[in-house]
This record gives structure tokens, C-alpha cells and sequence, in this order.
């Protein structure tokens, strides 16, 4: 589980969005398992590269006509199976996507990208509008499937998130990168001064936080 922090601009989300061809690289080249994602079938490659946003983003009709987009067909069975998977049930089958909390609807997305046995999870800061019970829940979904044997890779602005559930960690500054490493080895200190201010919050973006 990888996670991917820097101040705001430094390109995080955009990364995640190259990893599924939702941005498409203006020099250099994206492989995912060894290939140019340029030359991979995009419905395809977002099947095994599932993101999920920092907005949950249900679409209209019920949780079971959301799941069908993933998966069209996918029986009650299957599709309960995957909402246990996210502490759901299937009794949410009939509601209507609109109805759903904020967290309820974040988890409806999860099920609906993990109905399609992806690879790879792509999370935008996923927790960042959901309370904390919910919060903590959800990192450990991921987890979960962290060791499950799908990667993860998860944008947060929350050191202290990081410092729970990332293996590795990645520090954006301007597009660029200016640390990687194991979480358990991170040493906010000998970040350059501008991801020091935002991962210390002694710049104008830390205070904020």
C-alpha cells in the first residue's frame, strides 16, 4: 500500500489519473505490467486499474443498477457479496443511490470498482470528507485488500492516515518526486522546504490543514 502526499498542485491526482489512462502523458510513457497503457484497450485497463474519488460519485437509479456498471451481470448474490466486502449488505440492493449518506455512497463506489476484480486501487483522498468512524473503516477496507494482493495506491493529506496504513510513501513537489520510501523509514525533515512546510504545517497550505 503506497501512499502519495505533497502540497496542493504537486500533481498527486493527476498521477492517479495517468495510472488509468484518464490523463494521457504529454512526454515519457505509463507501463502497467510491463506495457505502454497508450496501447492497452482503456475500459479494459480501468477494469484492472480501479480509482475511487475523493467524491463519492453514484450514478442514478438503485445501488444494484450502480453495481451493474461494473458488472452487468452480476447477480443479487454476487453483488451482496461485494457489499459485505465494504460493511454493506444486501438490503441496499433496492435503495436508491441518492438517498445514501456520504459514507454509505463512498462504499457503493468501492463495491461497484471491486466487482470488477481490479489489480490495482487508485484512491483520491477517499476519506477526507467522511467521519471518522467511517474513515477508519474504510483504510481498513483497503488494507484489507492490500493484503488481499491488490496494490493500493492512496492520495491523502493526512500524515497521521499515512502513518497507519502505507507501506511505502511517495512525496510530490511540483510534478516532481522528491521522496520515496518505506513509511516506517520516513523522515519528514529532509523533505526540500516546500514539502517540509506542508508535511510539517509551518507553511501557508500546513496551517490550513
Amino acid at each position: 500500500m503506497t501512499a502519495v502526499v505533497g502540497p496542493s498542485g504537486a500533481g498527486k491526482s493527476t498521477l492517479l489519473r495517468l495510472c488509468n489512462r484518464l490523463e494521457v502523458p504529454a512526454g515519457g510513457r505509463v507501463l502497467f505490467r510491463g506495457e505502454d497503457v497508450a496501447q492497452l484497450d482503456p475500459l479494459r485497463l480501468r477494469r484492472r486499474v480501479g480509482l475511487v474519488a475523493q467524491r463519492p460519485t453514484p450514478f442514478p437509479g438503485t445501488v444494484a443498477e450502480n453495481l451493474r456498471v461494473a458488472e452487468p451481470h452480476a447477480d443479487d448474490a454476487a453483488m451482496a457479496a461485494v457489499l459485505e466486502r465494504v460493511e454493506l449488505d444486501g438490503s441496499f440492493l433496492p435503495r436508491p443511490a441518492g438517498d445514501l449518506s456520504g459514507g454509505e455512497a463512498q462504499r457503493v463506489c468501492l463495491a461497484r470498482t471491486l466487482l470488477t476484480g481490479p489489480e490495482v486501487l487508485l484512491m483520491d483522498e477517499p476519506t477526507s470528507s467522511l467521519d471518522p468512524h467511517t474513515r477508519y473503516a474504510l483504510e481498513a477496507l483497503a488494507r484489507a485488500q492490500a493484503l488481499g494482493g491488490v496494490a493500493v495506491i492512496w492520495v491523502s493529506h493526512d500524515l497521521e492516515q499515512v502513518q497507519r496504513i502505507a507501506d511505502h510513501v511517495v512525496v510530490l513537489v511540483k510534478g516532481v518526486i522528491v521522496h520515496t520510501g518505506r513509511a516506517r523509514d520516513f523522515d519528514a525533515a529532509s523533505m526540500p522546504r516546500e514539502a517540509l512546510e506542508f508535511l510539517t504545517g509551518t507553511g501557508e497550505e500546513g496551517a490550513q490543514r
